[in-house]
């Protein structure tokens, strides 16, 4: 271990919590790795590691209260995302990990820490009830990178959406239970103090959301003031609660959260948008601080038991659980199977449970100093072990979506779906969206999956898979609409990962929007009606994969005056236009669209590799038929092949060599076409000989 370094000023202690809180998180989006991985491997680094910062030495006894506020604030994002309603729309495999589950994981986590892990019980039902949590922020990326197929997928992002505060405020409850024990009162008093003080927590986190909810309604509160309030009435109502009773302000803000949650606000969507922001930031600096902090004694105390303790939780507590959870649901048994495998624990473990475990020991329970390793050992095994597994999990039971990505077309249209059938070719998972179930008609005609109603809806947020989409693109026929979706949608999917159709008139200034307002412009300039209006002409898609023998420079020869729309690289996809620079490399697909002309020349082509394949298949009969090359064709054959030769000696001169050999993979029946055409001149060449100049066969031999 390194020697510790001179200690650092508060100023120097937060600004390297926060660059190193965010910066991993970022380098984790990055590379595509667990956040919480590489946190808590920068906070080890810092702290023993390193030695550079100390949380007790660094910020003394602000240590514990930014925890405390931090994790408060957390909580009550936590409270924040559970919405009754959507609960009592979700699946009923979510009911009953919620209302079976949490009791029953209660109770395995507690025997586990008894018998496992050799705590003692007032420890284990306190730690127990924390362990119901699974972690909403570590499920959402694992999901993404596993590609799980929608049920267990919407399960156990339910799962840790709605159990992160239950968890939270059965330990909360625990914990009051045994402090007042502690307190050596009568039984009665102990009762009485232990309701008032969980009663006082819930009438101050009813009563805080409530008054926050009134005055946003009414109006008490301008816009721009509405963030602010909302964090002081949360910060204000958890010092409140827990002046009388200690701990019960983290049940108080889970409260607050959950009538703010369920008040149907209209600026719920930037109140949602503050918590996320503030979580992250908050998420960051706990893990650094419990990370830094970590006492390395304390963790080399940790015997066998702790690998123990997190084989059972792995492979018998979180199993059991699940399983019996979801008896009787229609939930098959591989769906059942991945769902009780799949367990991480997350922020909301290691920060209550480092707190409650310091509280434990102050209360004189010895074993309590073991709860923070023991959280630490257990959320860093099990993010690892399912970021690792999870998704090779899923393919050898069957429940991913694919390495495919996808696309969301919203707004049905003749373009939409010749985009989507080009995209689908190209290995794009896509689905067209749209409000007017007329518009999804050719979409359907056409195979290509459609969902009608509108994107932004409860409905379509409860049952589109949103995490097998990696992109949008917003082209109905309504502008506003599209600038709404783009808007609205790309805090979710990231602005890189939106695209809209050009809008009427944007390029005039007077209508043109800020930069923050809508997605990325698809196409240039182009409108949704030009787009319309170049389909009426002739247009159509073509998806080109570039190889080592036809590149870039190959494809733009021979597709003079093609429009490039979409590039497809390394399971990657994104919009381009004729000013983007497109990747020259092997694998590369680009989907365009070719004028007329070039199509109608194509689809000559097409046609007559159509009709060699047709005199394919009738020599063929004729050769099995005589056992030789040389055998007699029957008289219909014969016409069929004396009706194409002439027309094909002189296209098979003239013939370009077709679109397969020049890599190019066309749509519908060109490409069955280009592929039966690749030798079509050879095969032409073939029957001429045989058949002579007036299409008959020659005499068999024999």
């Amino acid at each position: 271990m390194a020697t510790p370094v001179a200690g650092l000023s508060p100023v120097e202690a937060f600004a390297l919590v926060g660059v190193a809180g965010v910066g991993a998180q970022w380098l984790a989006w990055r590379f595509r790795l667990p956040a919480i991985v590489l946190m808590l491997a920068a906070g080890l680094l810092v702290g023993p590691g390193l030695g550079v910062f100390v949380p007790s030495r660094d910020l003394g006894n602000l240590v514990q209260p930014l925890i405390s506020l931090a994790v408060a604030v957390i909580l009550f994002e936590g409270g924040l995302t559970l919405n009754f309603h959507k609960l009592a729309d979700a699946r009923p495999a979510v009911k009953r990990l919620v209302y079976i589950g949490a009791p029953l994981g209660w109770l395995m986590s507690s025997l586990v820490l008894a018998w496992g892990a050799g705590l003692g019980w007032e420890s284990a039902i306190v730690f127990g009830g924390i362990m119901i949590v699974t972690g909403p922020t570590v499920i959402a990326p694992l999901l993404r990178q596993a590609r799980l197929v929608n049920r267990p997928a919407q399960v156990l992002q339910w799962e840790g959406i709605v159990n992160d505060p239950i968890g939270a405020l059965v330990a909360v409850l625990a914990l009051e239970i045994v402090l007042v024990r502690h307190t050596r009162l009568d039984v009665d008093d102990a009762v009485l103090t232990l309701v008032l003080g969980i009663g006082f927590a819930a009438l101050v986190g009813v009563a805080f959301g409530w008054v926050v909810v009134q005055a946003f309604r009414r109006g008490w509160v301008p816009e721009y003031m509405k963030v602010p309030v909302l964090f002081v009435a949360v910060i204000g109502g958890f010092a409140l609660s827990d002046s009388v009773l200690h701990e019960s302000g983290l049940l108080a803000v889970t409260i607050m959260g959950l009538v703010i949650a369920n008040a149907d606000l209209p600026s719920y969507s930037e109140l949602y948008r503050f918590k996320e922001h503030a979580t992250i930031l908050l998420v960051s600096g706990v893990f650094i601080l419990l990370a830094a902090g970590v006492n390395v004694s304390a963790l080399s105390q940790l015997t066998w038991r702790a690998v123990l303790f997190v084989v059972l939780v792995v492979l018998v507590a979180r199993p059991v659980t699940v399983m019996v959870s979801l008896i009787g649901t229609n939930l098959p048994m591989k769906e059942r199977l991945l769902i009780a495998l799949t367990g991480p624990r997350g922020v909301v473990l290691v920060a209550v449970a480092g707190i409650f475990g310091e509280r434990l020991v102050a209360e004189g329970i010895s074993d309590g100093a073991l709860v923070g390793p023991l959280a630490f050992v257990l959320v860093l095994s099990t993010v690892v072990l399912h970021g690792f597994t999870l998704a090779p999990l899923a393919r050898a039971l069957g429940l991913t979506s694919g390495d495919k990505p996808g696309l969301l077309i919203v707004g049905g249209s003749l373009f939409a779906t010749g985009l989507a059938k080009a995209l689908e070719k190209a290995g794009v998972d896509v689905m067209v969206t749209d409000p007017n179930r007329d518009h999804l008609r050719s979409a359907r005609a056409a195979g290509v999956p459609t969902y009608y109603g509108d994107i932004l809806s409860e409905a379509a947020e409860n049952n589109l898979e949103f995490i097998a989409y990696s992109g949008i693109l917003a082209a109905s026929d309504n502008d506003a609409y599209n600038t709404l979706v783009a808007t609205d949608l790309a805090p979710e999917f990231g602005r890189d990962a939106i695209w809209q159709v050009a809008r009427h008139k944007e390029d005039r200034p007077r209508h043109a929007l800020p930069n923050q307002l809508g997605g990325q412009s698809l196409g240039g300039s182009r409108t949704l009606a030009q787009y319309l209006d170049m389909l009426a002409e002739g247009w159509t898609f073509r998806v080109t994969r570039l190889t080592e023998e036809y590149r870039l420079a190959d494809w733009r020869a021979a597709r003079e005056g093609a429009l490039p729309l979409a590039v497809l690289q390394n399971e990657e996809l994104w919009f381009v236009d004729e000013r983007d620079e497109i990747p020259d490399a092997a694998g590369v697909q680009i989907v365009s669209m070719i004028p007329p002309e070039l199509a109608e020349k194509l689809r000559e082509e097409s046609e007559m590799a159509a009709k060699v394949k047709e005199i394919a298949r009738a020599e063929a009969r004729a050769v099995k038929r005589g056992e030789g090359a040389g055998a007699q064709m029957d008289q219909a054959d014969r016409g069929r092949v004396g009706t194409h030769l002439r027309d094909m000696a002189q296209e098979t001169r003239d013939q370009r060599r077709d679109d397969r050999q020049n890599g190019d993979d066309a749509l519908a029946a060109d490409d069955a076409g280009a592929e039966a055409g690749e030798n079509g001149a050879g095969a032409a060449a073939e029957v001429q000989g045989a058949g002579g100049q007036d299409g008959s066969a020659p005499p068999a031999r024999g």
